[in-house]
């Protein structure tokens, strides 16, 4: 509700409006006053607001007192005519040029009241403060006023009104028209164009108004001049014209025509580019101005400078003093200053959009305001498009093409402005039924209305547009709603993704899986909201609902594999190695061969692939090394007797009273000294050896002393090679083909050592013969002491053709490694056999002491005569002798 203006003067009670007694003010609540104009400025404007629908309005008031105060009381009631006769006028000329009026003329007694558009101001309040700005003059100003008694401030926002330089050339433009309009349809001469009678309406547009003083053209030739009453100081300055605009032949010659009124327009640009200013300043005498008017000429070329360029030629036309030479209203609109601005031309349809049918409204809105909007000021914005933008967005025929001006405002607004001009009217636009069309163009563009609105009620109200969007039957609206999403996802919350837009994604696509469109708007929504999706969503609806993609567009195809690259970015997706290897990669893998792909479809489609056999066999590797660890290691495995068929039946093999201990690496002092500990080894050990294994003089050190020359790989007693006769009786000793014969690691490769000794099974006392060969020479030793004391517990190796002793010695080399004889070993070997043995190089019959050792040991097996027999075969080259040390 606007607050009434308050005050007081001629009949009106004290503490009263003048408003207060008209009949208007039942029709109108009328506020502040922001303007004046008319003749003399006599006209005080209102802003108003009609009381019926609330529309804008403002409200021009008369108070007669001023009449009666400024003239003779009889001229009061002339004054009163020329007013109301100005009012009758403006109801009569419908032209968007022409000032508006939405209520006729109401009067008392004191006052005269219309109502009319909604106006900013007048330009004469404009341009007078920028002639008291220009001239330093302190004062009131007095630009547009006959008597500067008339004059009445207007409020600050006039005085900080500023014209952009389109606004003056638009406006212009717009003055110009009208006055085509009145000359060229109703062959009217308007005689009063001067800023007092021109007016800014709150769109800032600037009308023609004050036709207190028109006259028609000549009826036979309009052309021709018509005679008229020049100005005179006789009669009341508030009936005639301002006397500072009027054309010079009206003075001198007392002739009218059209030229005359484009002289006045030519006075007012000069007034407008020259601070407010007019050229001729006469104070409403008629000397003065005969005298201005001699000056008028040197006056034009001092403004011309600071008029616009294209605009010059035509100021200085306009001007001139033979009205010939001036260009008539028609002719002004053609020049290039107005014609080349595709602006100005833009915003002149605009003012006249209401006469225009809905096609051409159509295509005005979509291409032309659309195309032209960045290039208008910022200002007209919201005091020019959008007040014709607010309108129209009632017109459902027009709201789909309206909708893109508007939109695309709204992405360049600040968010203030946006709350400011646009939000309130908008939001019937978001709530009313709309069009298929309508609903389109909101959901492609939700996302910038959702950064504009920073209240969270207002978000939900403009996301419920997407969420009804779902529920429609139509495919354009359903696609429109899929490409929101992946914009507006942002602001939409976890549980709405998960129950309500994943869904009815899932739904539309269900319903349409045959509509290319569609799928790849759903694919592309999918992928924008994975993110958001928990592992059990991902695998009930959109793994299926990705395997029912028909992969028959590439577009589609490169979406689909998009979101699996999305997918195996993390495992908590759910996307398994199973999935992947049974279902994902066999309808992937004939893509790679399509000629439609192009190259970027192509390498996203094999990384992909790449990627997934990546996983696959990294799953799968891990998956068999885990298997592995429960089958037996190579070390372990079953030896290769165990699955011979020559071999079921037979019993397992056992060598009795073998120890198999762990042998070391060591010096001979402590093998010695480990020989020593035991009982039948020391016993034995030192009348083997002749001493024991802590003699100061070691039996090895006294043999390379002896024998320098002599190579250390020499001193290194062999390994008995054993031969296992058959256990059977009817095979007494050796098969006359021989046992394999075991080669030490000393001898060549093609070298090959005969043995003699024969091993039988084990029988009575358990002992057996065998024989070392050393060159020739053979020495009868136990052979189970041997495989004991020689080699640290290890039975000698066989061949492996001899299925008990094979079988054992094998299974003991699988569990005991370190029991074999090596390289390194052999060395030990040697400094344990060393203490106490020298050479003789005598030839000894088989009665030496180690012959009797032999044949006394081979005569505690009576049961194996042949063991005694291939003993004695053996012939006796030279040999080592051993001896107690003494």
């Amino acid at each position: 509700m606007f607050s009434k203006l308050k005050g007081a003067g001629g009949g009106a009670a004290a503490g009263h409006s003048p408003l207060d007694t008209n009949p208007i003010s039942q029709y109108y609540e009328v506020g502040k006053q922001t303007a004046c104009a008319g003749p003399g400025l006599i006209w005080k404007i209102y802003d108003a607001v009609r009381k019926s629908d609330r529309k804008e309005a403002s409200i021009f008031l008369f108070e007669k007192r001023l009449a009666e105060k400024l003239h003779k009381p009889k001229r009061k009631d002339t004054v009163c005519e020329v007013l109301r006769g100005s009012v009758r006028q403006l109801e009569r000329f419908r032209h968007p040029r022409i000032l508006q009026v939405l209520h006729s003329v109401e009067e008392c007694n004191e006052t005269l009241a219309f109502a009319s558009e909604p106006i900013l101001a007048s330009l004469a309040n404009i341009l007078a403060y920028h002639e008291a700005s220009g001239s330093g003059a302190g004062g009131a100003p007095t630009t547009g006023a006959s008597h500067p008694n008339t004059v009445t401030r207007p409020p600050s926002h006039a005085k900080d009104y500023s014209f952009l330089d389109l606004e003056i050339k638009y406006g212009l433009l717009q003055l110009t028209e009208a006055l085509s309009y009145l000359h060229y349809q109703h062959h009217m001469l308007h005689r009063h164009v001067c800023p007092a009678s021109i007016f800014v309406n709150k769109r800032g547009v600037w009308k023609l108004g004050g036709l207190e003083f028109t006259e028609r053209l000549n009826e036979a030739d309009p052309t021709e001049p018509v005679p008229i009453t020049p100005w005179t100081s006789r009669s009341s300055k508030l009936c005639q014209p301002d006397l500072d605009y009027i054309a010079p032949e009206v003075q001198l010659h007392s002739q009218i025509c059209m030229q005359s009124d484009m002289f006045s327009l030519g006075m007012v640009i000069t007034a407008i580019f020259n601070h407010g200013r007019p050229l001729m300043q006469a104070n409403n005498s008629n000397t003065s101005f005969q005298r201005h008017l001699e000056t008028l000429d040197e006056h034009v070329k001092m403004v011309v400078p600071d008029i616009p360029l294209p605009l010059r030629e035509a100021t200085v036309r306009l001007l001139n003093k033979d009205p010939k030479e001036r260009p008539t209203a028609q002719l002004l609109t053609l020049i290039k200053y107005f014609t080349t601005d595709t602006v100005v031309t833009t915003l002149q349809f605009l003012d006249v959009i209401q006469m225009k049918d809905p096609q051409q409204k159509n295509a005005f809105y979509r291409q032309t305001l659309r195309d032209s909007l960045p290039y208008i000021p910022r200002k007209l914005w919201f005091q020019h498009v959008w007040p014709c933008l607010e309108a129209e967005m009632k017109q459902s025929e027009v709201l789909a093409a309206v909708l893109k001006p508007i939109l695309l405002m709204i992405e360049h607004v600040g968010i203030e402005e946006y709350e400011m001009y646009i939000q309130e009217s908008f939001r019937t636009v978001l709530t009313s039924p709309k069009t298929i069309q309508a609903t389109v163009c909101l959901l492609e563009n939700l996302h910038i209305i959702l950064e504009k609105t920073q209240k969270d009620e207002a978000r939900a109200e403009v996301l419920r547009v997407l969420y009804n969007a779902f529920e429609s039957t139509t495919i354009q609206v359903q696609s429109a709603a899929l490409f929101s999403v992946t914009n507006v996802a942002d602001y939409i919350d976890e549980q709405a993704i998960r129950h309500m837009i994943l869904p009815r994604t899932v739904s539309v696509f269900n319903q349409n899986t045959a509509d290319l469109k569609i799928t790849i708007a759903v694919l592309s929504c999918v992928e924008r909201i994975l993110d958001r999706l928990d592992r059990p969503l991902i695998l009930d609806q959109v793994l299926p609902l990705l395997t029912e993609v028909r992969l028959s567009d590439p577009e589609i195809m490169y979406r689909v594999v998009c979101i699996y690259a999305l997918l195996l970015r993390d495992k908590k997706y759910g996307l398994t190695v199973n999935h992947m290897a049974t279902r994902v990669m066999p309808v992937l893998l004939p893509q790679t061969v399509n000629p439609q792909l192009n190259l970027e479809q192509f390498t996203m489609l094999l990384q992909v692939l790449r990627e997934m056999l990546e996983q696959i066999d990294r799953n799968q590797r891990n998956k068999l090394k885990l298997d592995n660890m429960s089958l037996p290691s190579p070390e372990r495995r079953p030896l290769r007797h165990l699955f011979s068929s020559d071999n079921m039946h037979v019993p397992p093999f056992n060598i009795p009273n073998l120890r198999v201990e762990q042998r070391k690496t060591s010096s001979a002092e402590d093998m010695a000294r480990k020989n020593s500990t035991g009982s039948y080894s020391g016993i034995l050990g030192g009348w083997w050896f002749g001493g024991s294994s802590n003699s100061p003089d070691s039996n090895f050190l006294r043999v390379q002393n002896a024998l320098p020359i002599r190579r250390l790989s020499d001193n290194t007693l062999m390994t008995p090679k054993i031969r296992v006769a058959h256990s059977c009786a009817s095979s007494p000793g050796g098969s006359p083909g021989g046992l394999p014969i075991r080669r030490h690691s000393s001898i060549g490769p093609q070298e090959r050592r005969g043995s003699s000794t024969n091993l039988s099974p084990p029988t009575g006392a358990g002992f057996y013969h065998g024989s070392v060969s050393r060159e020739g020479s053979t020495l009868s030793v136990p052979a189970a002491y041997l495989a004991r004391s020689m080699i640290g517990g290890s039975m000698p190796n066989t061949s492996s053709s001899t299925p008990f002793l094979s079988s054992s010695m094998s299974s003991l080399r699988s569990r005991r490694p370190s029991a074999c004889l090596g390289g390194s070993q052999g060395s030990g070997l040697l400094q344990q056999l060393g203490t106490g043995m020298v050479r003789q190089f005598t030839g000894s019959p088989m009665g030496s002491p180690m012959g009797s050792v032999g044949s006394h040991m081979g005569s505690g097996s009576p049961q194996h005569p042949g063991n005694g027999r291939a003993h004695s075969s053996v012939p006796s080259p030279p040999h080592y002798q051993l001896f107690s040390g003494r």
